[in-house]
Protein backbone atom coordinates (compact mmCIF):
# COMPACT_ATOMS: atom_id res chain seq x y z
CA UNK A 1 0.00 0.00 0.00
CA UNK A 2 1.76 3.35 -0.79
CA UNK A 3 -0.72 5.49 0.97
CA UNK A 4 -0.23 6.42 4.83
CA UNK A 5 -2.06 4.40 7.06
CA UNK A 6 -2.48 6.19 10.59
CA UNK A 7 -4.53 4.49 13.23
CA UNK A 8 -4.87 7.34 16.29
CA UNK A 9 -6.91 7.05 19.48
CA UNK A 10 -10.24 8.66 19.09
CA UNK A 11 -11.81 11.28 21.48
CA UNK A 12 -15.27 13.09 22.29
CA UNK A 13 -14.40 15.26 19.12
CA UNK A 14 -14.37 12.10 16.51
CA UNK A 15 -17.55 11.35 17.54
CA UNK A 16 -19.18 12.81 14.18
CA UNK A 17 -16.99 11.05 12.07
CA UNK A 18 -17.22 7.46 13.84
CA UNK A 19 -21.01 7.92 13.24
CA UNK A 20 -20.49 9.14 9.42
CA UNK A 21 -18.00 5.65 8.84
CA UNK A 22 -20.91 3.67 10.32
CA UNK A 23 -23.62 5.27 8.01
CA UNK A 24 -21.20 4.86 4.87
CA UNK A 25 -19.82 0.80 6.27
CA UNK A 26 -22.99 -0.60 7.72
CA UNK A 27 -25.07 -1.05 4.93
CA UNK A 28 -22.33 -2.52 3.06
CA UNK A 29 -21.80 -4.75 5.87
CA UNK A 30 -25.18 -5.89 6.46
CA UNK A 31 -27.70 -4.88 3.90
CA UNK A 32 -27.76 -8.81 2.78
CA UNK A 33 -28.37 -9.57 6.60
CA UNK A 34 -30.57 -7.56 8.37
CA UNK A 35 -33.56 -5.68 7.54
CA UNK A 36 -33.81 -2.22 6.40
CA UNK A 37 -35.87 -1.46 9.42
CA UNK A 38 -32.99 -3.37 11.63
CA UNK A 39 -30.40 -1.66 10.22
CA UNK A 40 -31.58 1.79 10.51
CA UNK A 41 -32.96 1.11 14.06
CA UNK A 42 -29.45 -0.10 14.97
CA UNK A 43 -27.26 2.39 13.38
CA UNK A 44 -29.29 4.88 15.31
CA UNK A 45 -29.38 3.21 18.57
CA UNK A 46 -25.43 2.50 18.67
CA UNK A 47 -24.20 5.41 16.42
CA UNK A 48 -25.86 8.61 17.58
CA UNK A 49 -23.96 11.09 19.05
CA UNK A 50 -25.29 10.47 22.67
CA UNK A 51 -24.98 7.04 22.30
CA UNK A 52 -21.18 7.24 21.15
CA UNK A 53 -20.32 9.56 23.87
CA UNK A 54 -22.16 7.29 26.74
CA UNK A 55 -19.77 4.51 25.04
CA UNK A 56 -16.91 6.69 25.71
CA UNK A 57 -17.19 8.05 28.83
CA UNK A 58 -19.52 5.76 31.06
CA UNK A 59 -18.95 2.49 29.67
CA UNK A 60 -14.89 3.41 29.13
CA UNK A 61 -14.86 1.92 25.50
CA UNK A 62 -11.24 3.28 23.66
CA UNK A 63 -11.63 3.93 20.06
CA UNK A 64 -9.48 3.84 17.36
CA UNK A 65 -9.73 5.97 14.04
CA UNK A 66 -7.78 4.62 11.14
CA UNK A 67 -6.38 7.18 8.29
CA UNK A 68 -5.36 6.64 4.78
CA UNK A 69 -3.70 9.54 3.82
CA UNK A 70 -5.21 11.65 6.38
CA UNK A 71 -9.07 10.51 5.96
CA UNK A 72 -10.82 8.60 8.17
CA UNK A 73 -11.49 5.17 6.72
CA UNK A 74 -12.23 2.84 9.38
CA UNK A 75 -12.30 2.19 13.24
CA UNK A 76 -12.44 0.36 16.16
CA UNK A 77 -13.66 -0.28 20.16
CA UNK A 78 -12.37 -1.70 22.46
CA UNK A 79 -12.48 -2.38 26.70
CA UNK A 80 -12.09 -4.70 29.37
CA UNK A 81 -14.66 -7.27 29.29
CA UNK A 82 -15.45 -7.36 33.23
CA UNK A 83 -13.29 -10.56 33.52
CA UNK A 84 -9.75 -10.65 34.66
CA UNK A 85 -7.39 -10.32 31.61
CA UNK A 86 -10.28 -10.36 29.11
CA UNK A 87 -11.43 -7.63 26.42
CA UNK A 88 -13.80 -7.00 24.07
CA UNK A 89 -13.57 -5.91 20.68
CA UNK A 90 -16.83 -3.96 20.46
CA UNK A 91 -16.43 -2.53 16.52
CA UNK A 92 -14.28 -3.09 13.82
CA UNK A 93 -15.04 -1.63 10.41
CA UNK A 94 -13.33 -0.22 7.20
CA UNK A 95 -15.17 0.93 4.71
CA UNK A 96 -16.08 -1.68 1.82
CA UNK A 97 -14.35 0.36 -1.15
CA UNK A 98 -10.60 -0.27 0.90
CA UNK A 99 -11.32 -3.42 2.31
CA UNK A 100 -8.41 -5.88 1.95
CA UNK A 101 -5.40 -3.84 2.18
CA UNK A 102 -4.74 -4.30 5.71
CA UNK A 103 -6.19 -1.94 7.67
CA UNK A 104 -8.55 -4.52 9.36
CA UNK A 105 -5.72 -6.43 10.15
CA UNK A 106 -3.71 -3.02 11.54
CA UNK A 107 -6.73 -2.02 13.71
CA UNK A 108 -6.77 -5.29 15.10
CA UNK A 109 -2.95 -5.20 15.88
CA UNK A 110 -3.44 -1.23 17.30
CA UNK A 111 -6.00 -3.23 19.71
CA UNK A 112 -3.60 -5.52 20.67
CA UNK A 113 -0.87 -2.85 21.47
CA UNK A 114 -3.10 -1.42 23.79
CA UNK A 115 -4.47 -4.46 25.55
CA UNK A 116 -0.84 -6.41 25.89
CA UNK A 117 0.55 -4.37 28.56
CA UNK A 118 -2.70 -4.90 30.99
CA UNK A 119 -1.53 -8.23 31.48
CA UNK A 120 -4.63 -9.15 28.57
CA UNK A 121 -4.98 -12.79 28.23
CA UNK A 122 -7.67 -13.48 25.61
CA UNK A 123 -9.72 -10.85 23.51
CA UNK A 124 -13.63 -11.41 22.56
CA UNK A 125 -15.91 -10.30 20.06
CA UNK A 126 -19.33 -10.64 18.61
CA UNK A 127 -19.72 -10.92 15.09
CA UNK A 128 -23.11 -11.78 13.06
CA UNK A 129 -23.40 -15.43 12.40
CA UNK A 130 -24.03 -14.47 8.72
CA UNK A 131 -21.29 -12.10 8.34
CA UNK A 132 -18.41 -12.60 6.28
CA UNK A 133 -15.99 -11.16 8.98
CA UNK A 134 -15.86 -14.69 10.39
CA UNK A 135 -13.25 -15.43 8.29
CA UNK A 136 -11.41 -12.38 8.64
CA UNK A 137 -11.12 -13.24 12.95
CA UNK A 138 -10.39 -16.93 12.24
CA UNK A 139 -7.57 -15.88 9.98
CA UNK A 140 -6.39 -13.48 12.69
CA UNK A 141 -6.20 -16.59 14.86
CA UNK A 142 -9.87 -16.11 17.05
CA UNK A 143 -12.44 -19.02 17.17
CA UNK A 144 -15.88 -19.65 17.98
CA UNK A 145 -16.49 -19.93 21.96
CA UNK A 146 -20.02 -19.87 21.75
CA UNK A 147 -23.56 -17.90 20.13
CA UNK A 148 -25.66 -15.18 21.50
CA UNK A 149 -29.02 -14.04 20.70
CA UNK A 150 -28.80 -10.24 21.99
CA UNK A 151 -32.39 -8.66 22.60
CA UNK A 152 -31.53 -4.86 21.43
CA UNK A 153 -35.45 -4.17 21.86
CA UNK A 154 -38.43 -3.16 19.10
CA UNK A 155 -38.43 -7.00 18.51
CA UNK A 156 -35.04 -7.39 16.79
CA UNK A 157 -32.19 -9.62 17.79
CA UNK A 158 -28.58 -9.54 17.20
CA UNK A 159 -27.73 -13.31 16.61
CA UNK A 160 -23.90 -13.84 17.04
CA UNK A 161 -21.00 -16.08 16.86
CA UNK A 162 -18.83 -15.40 20.42
CA UNK A 163 -15.11 -15.39 19.05
CA UNK A 164 -11.76 -15.33 21.35
CA UNK A 165 -8.31 -15.54 20.90
CA UNK A 166 -5.97 -16.14 23.80
CA UNK A 167 -2.96 -13.88 24.35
Amino acid sequence: MDQAVAIRQADLDDINIIGFLAQQIWPQAYGHILSKEQLDYMLHLIYNPASLKDQMLKQHHSFLVAELDEEPVGFASFSPAGMAGVYKLHKLYVRGDIQGKGLGKALVNAVLEEIRPLDAAALHLNVNRHNKARSFYEKFGFSVIGEENIDIGSGYFMNDFVMEMRL
